[in-house]
């Protein structure tokens, strides 16, 4: 499994022989300016919530691409008015796809699309292919929670957990989850793009590596395999 960061909090995860997208916020981010959202590939696209810095180019590449949307039954309704196809899930459910596994897990948010309408309950996704398990929290504050992900779906190779702190958990309360998930890898996101979530990084990786905790800040357009 490789993924690569967008910015902010986009992924593109390529698995054996799907691509899925994770928030496509691009266009919109200054600092993701080299990346060509035209000249992105997806098969899925996984979305977290309805805020603007989650949703702002799924659209676009939606329709480009074919690619199906994964999320609350609200974002996939709403898509579905634009004839964008989606399969909707719900908060501990999960759903099989020819790539794997999702689970949809809790998250403690809030989640309207830009013109204020009602974006569904926000969530986040555990991914299973048969060699990979992959958190990814979404926009969340530290819950109780995600001491459930290990105990019932299982171990996990990495969590990418936000950082950015503000809007959603810091430092500090990202290494507390990474400690309920039991997980020793950590990928950090949803941190520097505007000035509310600005972060120091040598701190960061100063308080992950003496909680014995591995954090892996990627540069936008770079990539983890796992």
């Amino acid at each position: 499994m490789k993924i690569t960061y967008l910015g902010h909090a986009s992924l593109s995860i390529e698995t054996r022989d799907k691509t899925l997208l994770i928030d496509p916020f691009i266009t919109g981010n200054e600092l993701a300016k080299d990346i060509d959202i035209d000249k992105l590939h997806a098969d899925y696209i996984l979305i977290t919530h309805a805020h603007q810095d989650h949703i702002l180019d799924v659209e676009a590449i939606a329709k480009r691409t074919g690619a199906k949307i994964i999320s609350n039954y609200e974002i996939v309704a709403h898509y579905a008015e634009k004839g964008i196809e989606g399969h909707p899930m719900n908060h501990g459910g999960k759903a099989k796809f020819d790539f794997g596994t999702v689970h949809y897990t809790n998250a403690i948010h809030s989640s309207s699309f830009p013109d204020g309408t009602y974006g569904g309950q926000p969530g986040g996704f555990v991914i299973e292919t048969n060699h990979h398990r992959l958190y990814i929290a979404g926009d969340t504050a530290l819950t109780y929670d995600m001491k459930l992900i290990p105990e019932i779906i299982g171990e996990l190779d990495l969590a990418v957990l936000p950082i950015g702190d503000n809007f959603t958990m810091g430092i500090d309360q990202a290494i507390r989850a990474s400690k309920f998930l039991d997980c020793n890898k950590i990928l950090g996101y949803h941190y520097d793009t505007f000035g509310y979530i600005e972060i120091d990084k040598n701190e960061a990786f100063t308080k992950f590596a003496n909680s014995k905790k591995d954090l892996i800040l990627l540069p936008i357009g770079g990539n983890l395999k796992i």
